[in-house]
C-alpha cells in the first residue's frame, strides 16, 4: 500500500491514534466511574436513563463529559483557524492532547467527573482533528462508522472485484482491530497502574506528535 501524501492521514499515525482511542475509552470506563471517553451516544444514553429515574446526581456525571466533547470539537476547529508557522495545527492539537492526559493520571478518583470530562475533551479534539487516513475518512476514537464503511467496502468487494475496495475495508476493519488492542490493553494497565494507566496513552499521542514531523507534502513537490 503507497504512502499517505500527508502524515497526518498515514497509517502509523492512525494505528497510533486508536490505540490511545481504545485506551482512553477503556481507562474511562473502567477507572472512571463508568464513564465512556468516546462513545457520547452510551453517554447520552445513560444521562438519559438516570434523569427519567431522577438519579440527578448520576446523570450529572454523564452530561458533563458530554459538554467536553463538544468543548473539544469547537476546540480543534479554532485551533484550525489558526495555523502556526512551525507547527501544524493537528501537531499542536495532538500536543495539547497528549499534555491533558498527562495531568489526568494525577487527578485523584474522588475527582473522577473532573478526570472523565477532561478525558471526552481531548476525544473532542481528536475525532475532530483526525478524520481521515488514506483519504478515507473515519474515526480513531470510536467505531461505529468505521464497522459501517468497512462492511460497505467489502460488500462491494465481492460484488464488483475492485481492489480499491478491499484496500479500503482492511484499513477501516484495521482500525477497528487496533482500537479494540488499545481498549484490551488500557484495561490490562488499569489493573496494573490503576489512574497512572493514562500515561501509556499520552505517550502515544506524543508519538503521534512526532510523526507528524514527516513533512511529505513539501517532499513530494520536490
Amino acid at each position: 500500500m503507497d504512502r499517505a501524501k500527508q502524515a497526518s492521514e498515514s497509517i502509523e499515525l492512525g494505528i497510533a491514534l486508536a490505540l490511545s482511542g481504545g485506551m482512553m475509552d477503556a481507562y474511562s470506563y473502567v477507572m472512571r466511574d463508568k464513564v465512556f471517553a468516546n462513545g457520547q451516544t452510551g453517554n447520552i444514553i445513560l444521562f438519559s436513563i438516570n434523569v427519567a429515574e431522577r438519579n440527578f446526581s448520576t446523570a450529572f456525571n454523564y452530561f458533563c463529559p458530554i459538554v467536553a466533547f463538544v468543548v473539544g470539537i469547537i476546540f480543534a476547529e479554532a485551533a484550525r483557524k489558526k495555523v502556526g508557522k512551525r507547527l501544524h495545527w493537528r501537531q499542536t492539537a495532538v500536543l495539547i492532547e497528549s499534555i491533558m492526559l498527562f495531568f489526568v493520571a494525577f487527578i485523584p478518583t474522588d475527582l473522577n467527573l473532573l478526570a472523565s470530562s477532561l478525558i471526552s475533551l481531548v476525544c473532542g479534539v481528536q475525532v475532530e482533528s483526525f478524520r481521515k487516513i488514506h483519504g478515507r475518512a473515519l474515526a480513531t476514537t470510536m467505531c461505529l462508522g468505521n464497522l459501517r464503511s468497512g462492511t460497505q467496502n467489502i460488500y462491494e468487494y465481492i460484488r464488483y472485484r475492485n481492489r480499491e475496495k478491499l484496500k479500503s475495508s482492511i484499513i477501516y476493519y484495521g482500525v477497528i482491530i487496533f482500537f479494540v488492542i488499545g481498549a484490551v490493553l488500557g484495561n490490562f494497565l488499569v489493573n496494573v497502574f490503576g489512574i497512572r494507566a493514562i500515561l501509556f496513552s499520552s505517550v502515544l499521542l506524543l508519538i503521534s506528535f512526532i510523526i507528524m514531523f514527516d513533512d511529505r507534502e513539501n517532499k513530494n513537490k520536490k
